[in-house]
């Protein structure tokens, strides 16, 4: 049955996408640059399924032909059918697997950049410092990745790393590789502040936005406390004379936004706000999410301490992702920004989850 409907969903989407070429055809359409703009991302959004439909289907009937030429008389003949019906029946397996994941329900922050922000949190000192070594670590991944990292406050820490570091990346499909990093990451190591070397565990938490620029929320502004202060530096030495920094907080929630990235004041405040209303969007996402009961293993999380998500033993050189039980033993590699493997197994997991999902509604 499952199987039926989305066939017939493939067949749906093929006849629409022959329907947007006769509309793009029709000179009307043409002189109507919004109807034209609209049709055409359409059909873009259409054409890799379909690719991969079509040649679907050529395999499928390719399959029907080799089925019928085992009844010929010709050995070579038969041998040759009966290599290319292992082969076909393979590669369609996977194609329609492929093809599944293709029509999961797409998030519509995918391709979006984000802003992430990193606190140190259980630990003192040393989960400050490790705040500073996620934040290397993402660094890396971006730079990998071919993003750009802008840092848009940060609150160092005297022994090193961050209470508190906010940044912005850009880049090709950001927010679907790192959505899944909130919630609190904790490490499990030696400190440098630690004379006696005993292991402590300490926790960092990471937020992950995507970033919106313009965030349609009604904010009293009788709820706002705005502070200015001087921007800070490495070592949290004051780089501008002008307190030229801004930092908003949200009183009823408690929520937190600060800008230091730009020399004027008015503009620090206009990202400050921005990315005050994107918080407190994803906050009120959260509540929903919650509130709706999912049964998916991954969701994008809030950022807080009580969503241990993650584990770095640096003992053992391990990283462990507890929400899909994975293990990884490359934790230093890790911290040099090789999360590849990690966001994949994330990725393959959500997927499995969605198709879980979708399969039961195939099957009410």
């Amino acid at each position: 049955m499952a199987e039926d409907k989305m066939i017939s969903r493939l067949e749906a989407m093929l006849a629409r996408d022959a329907e947007i070429d006769k509309l793009l055809a029709d000179p009307e359409i043409g002189s109507d640059v919004e109807k034209l703009t609209a049709l055409s991302k359409e059909k873009a959004n259409l054409e890799e399924p379909l690719e991969v439909y079509r040649g679907y289907k050529k395999d499928l009937a390719d399959l029907e032909d080799a089925q019928i030429m085992v009844n010929e008389s010709d050995p070579e003949i038969v041998e040759f059918a009966k290599e290319t019906i292992k082969e076909l029946s393979e590669k369609n397996k996977e194609t329609y697997q492929k093809l599944k994941i293709m029509l999961l329900p797409r998030d519509p922050n995918d391709d979006k950049d984000i802003i992430c922000e990193i606190k140190g949190a259980a630990g003192g000192d040393e989960a400050n410092i490790f705040a500073g070594d996620l934040f290397r670590m993402y660094t890396r991944y971006a730079e990998n990745q071919g993003w750009k990292v802008q840092v848009l406050d940060s609150t160092p820490s005297a022994a090193g790393g961050y209470s508190n570091i906010s940044f912005q990346v850009k880049g090709d499909k950001v927010y679907s590789k790192l959505k899944f990093e909130s919630g609190a990451h904790r490490v499990q190591r030696i400190p440098v502040t630690e004379a006696n070397g005993r292991i402590q565990t300490s926790t960092a938490t990471v937020l992950v936005m995507p970033e919106v620029p313009k965030v349609e929320i009604e904010i009293n502004p009788a709820d706002l406390k705005i502070d200015t202060y001087r921007s800070q530096g490495a070592g949290g030495q004051n780089v501008n004379k002008t307190e030229s920094a801004v930092r908003i907080t949200h009183i009823p929630t408690g929520i937190v936004a600060a800008s230091q990235i730009e020399r004027s004041q008015i503009q620090n405040r206009e990202i400050a706000m921005n990315m005050l209303k994107q918080k407190l969007l994803a906050a009120k996402q959260a509540e929903q999410d919650a509130a709706v009961g999912s049964e998916r293993r991954l969701k994008v999380g809030t950022g807080e301490r009580s969503e241990k998500i993650r584990t770095y033993n640096y003992a053992q050189n391990r990283v462990t992702d507890h929400r899909i039980g994975y293990t990884i033993q490359k934790l230093d590699r890790v911290m040099e920004g090789d999360l590849e493997d990690i966001i994949e197994a994330l990725i393959n997991a959500n997927q499995q989850d969605l198709m879980e999902q979708e399969a039961k509604k195939y099957n009410d």
